[in-house]
Protein backbone atom coordinates (compact mmCIF):
# COMPACT_ATOMS: atom_id res chain seq x y z
CA UNK A 1 0.00 0.00 0.00
CA UNK A 2 1.21 3.48 -0.78
CA UNK A 3 1.45 6.19 1.81
CA UNK A 4 1.02 4.01 4.90
CA UNK A 5 3.15 3.57 8.04
CA UNK A 6 3.32 0.29 9.97
CA UNK A 7 2.20 0.95 13.54
CA UNK A 8 0.68 -0.66 16.62
CA UNK A 9 -2.97 -0.11 17.54
CA UNK A 10 -3.91 -0.13 21.21
CA UNK A 11 -7.49 -0.47 22.36
CA UNK A 12 -7.94 0.01 26.09
CA UNK A 13 -11.30 -0.55 27.80
CA UNK A 14 -11.63 0.73 31.37
CA UNK A 15 -14.23 2.25 33.65
CA UNK A 16 -14.75 5.98 33.18
CA UNK A 17 -13.64 6.50 36.78
CA UNK A 18 -10.10 5.41 35.75
CA UNK A 19 -9.88 7.57 32.61
CA UNK A 20 -7.93 10.43 34.19
CA UNK A 21 -5.31 8.02 35.55
CA UNK A 22 -5.00 6.38 32.14
CA UNK A 23 -4.55 9.75 30.43
CA UNK A 24 -1.73 10.59 32.89
CA UNK A 25 -0.10 7.24 32.13
CA UNK A 26 -0.34 7.89 28.38
CA UNK A 27 1.28 11.28 28.94
CA UNK A 28 4.20 9.61 30.75
CA UNK A 29 4.59 7.40 27.67
CA UNK A 30 4.72 10.52 25.43
CA UNK A 31 1.49 9.60 23.63
CA UNK A 32 0.34 12.69 21.75
CA UNK A 33 -2.97 11.55 20.33
CA UNK A 34 -5.77 9.15 21.14
CA UNK A 35 -9.53 8.83 20.85
CA UNK A 36 -11.88 8.33 23.82
CA UNK A 37 -15.24 6.68 23.16
CA UNK A 38 -17.57 7.08 26.13
CA UNK A 39 -20.67 5.09 27.09
CA UNK A 40 -19.28 1.72 26.04
CA UNK A 41 -21.07 -1.27 27.46
CA UNK A 42 -20.20 -4.90 27.75
CA UNK A 43 -19.62 -7.81 30.07
CA UNK A 44 -16.32 -8.70 31.71
CA UNK A 45 -14.56 -9.29 34.99
CA UNK A 46 -16.53 -6.45 36.63
CA UNK A 47 -19.85 -7.83 35.44
CA UNK A 48 -22.28 -6.16 33.06
CA UNK A 49 -21.92 -2.50 32.18
CA UNK A 50 -24.95 -1.19 30.34
CA UNK A 51 -24.75 2.50 29.41
CA UNK A 52 -28.53 2.54 28.88
CA UNK A 53 -29.28 1.43 32.45
CA UNK A 54 -30.35 4.62 34.24
CA UNK A 55 -29.85 3.02 37.66
CA UNK A 56 -26.24 2.00 36.98
CA UNK A 57 -23.87 4.94 36.95
CA UNK A 58 -20.81 2.90 35.98
CA UNK A 59 -19.78 3.11 32.37
CA UNK A 60 -16.85 2.00 30.28
CA UNK A 61 -14.72 4.05 27.96
CA UNK A 62 -12.68 2.79 25.04
CA UNK A 63 -9.37 4.54 24.34
CA UNK A 64 -7.91 3.91 20.88
CA UNK A 65 -4.46 4.99 19.78
CA UNK A 66 -1.87 4.18 17.16
CA UNK A 67 1.87 4.53 17.74
CA UNK A 68 5.26 3.21 16.72
CA UNK A 69 6.44 -0.13 18.14
CA UNK A 70 8.82 1.36 20.74
CA UNK A 71 6.15 3.71 22.04
CA UNK A 72 3.64 0.85 22.24
CA UNK A 73 6.15 -1.08 24.34
CA UNK A 74 6.46 1.95 26.64
CA UNK A 75 2.68 2.24 27.03
CA UNK A 76 2.29 -1.48 27.75
CA UNK A 77 5.23 -1.37 30.18
CA UNK A 78 3.63 1.50 32.11
CA UNK A 79 0.13 0.02 31.89
CA UNK A 80 0.88 -3.58 32.86
CA UNK A 81 1.57 -2.91 36.59
CA UNK A 82 -1.78 -1.12 37.06
CA UNK A 83 -4.10 -3.13 34.76
CA UNK A 84 -5.37 -5.43 37.52
CA UNK A 85 -6.33 -2.43 39.63
CA UNK A 86 -7.83 -0.53 36.68
CA UNK A 87 -9.73 -3.56 35.40
CA UNK A 88 -10.79 -3.72 31.81
CA UNK A 89 -8.52 -4.86 29.03
CA UNK A 90 -5.81 -3.74 26.65
CA UNK A 91 -5.44 -5.13 23.13
CA UNK A 92 -2.39 -4.53 20.93
CA UNK A 93 -2.43 -5.29 17.22
CA UNK A 94 -0.58 -4.38 14.04
CA UNK A 95 -2.10 -1.69 11.86
CA UNK A 96 -1.31 0.69 9.02
CA UNK A 97 -1.54 4.46 9.45
CA UNK A 98 -2.84 6.03 6.25
CA UNK A 99 -0.88 9.22 5.71
CA UNK A 100 -3.00 12.33 5.46
CA UNK A 101 -2.96 15.53 7.52
CA UNK A 102 -0.38 16.05 10.26
CA UNK A 103 0.12 12.86 12.26
CA UNK A 104 -0.61 12.76 15.98
CA UNK A 105 1.32 9.66 17.01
Amino acid sequence: MDKTIAMKRLEIVIGIEQLEELMELLGKSDVRGYTVIKNAGGYGSRGARDPNDVLMEQENVVVVLACKEDQAQSVVGNLRPVMKRLGGMCLVSDCLWVEGPAVSY
